[in-house]
């Protein structure tokens, strides 16, 4: 019997979240008649995009019970972007490839 309730909650939370992405696709739509500016437009956007995302990325793809390897990804990334950036930032008085005479 445990495994049914287990399976019945599950069930429940995919229902809920597609109703929360079907009325979420509701709103974008009624977003898209509104008359406001680009930048506020892409604004609403992303932020209907982002909410639509995560619960996707949570529920579905089950992320929300894998905090601590997400956790992880997030500050790899974060130190690969800094490195990055760094190295960028390092070459602006670089000198390469221009002739001097």
């Amino acid at each position: 019997m445990d495994n049914i309730e287990s399976i019945q909650k599950h069930v429940r939370n995919y229902l809920m979240v597609f109703g929360a992405l079907a009325i979420l696709t509701i709103v974008t739509v009624g977003a898209s008649y509104l008359q406001v500016g680009v930048v506020l437009g892409i604004v609403i956007a992303l932020i209907i995009a982002t909410v639509k995302g995560s619960l996707v990325a949570a529920v579905f793809m089950h992320l929300s019970s894998e905090k601590k390897f997400v956790y992880i990804l997030l500050g790899i990334t974060a130190i690969l972007f800094l490195v990055l950036m760094f190295i960028t930032l390092f070459t602006i008085n670089d000198n390469a490839g221009i002739h001097v005479s």
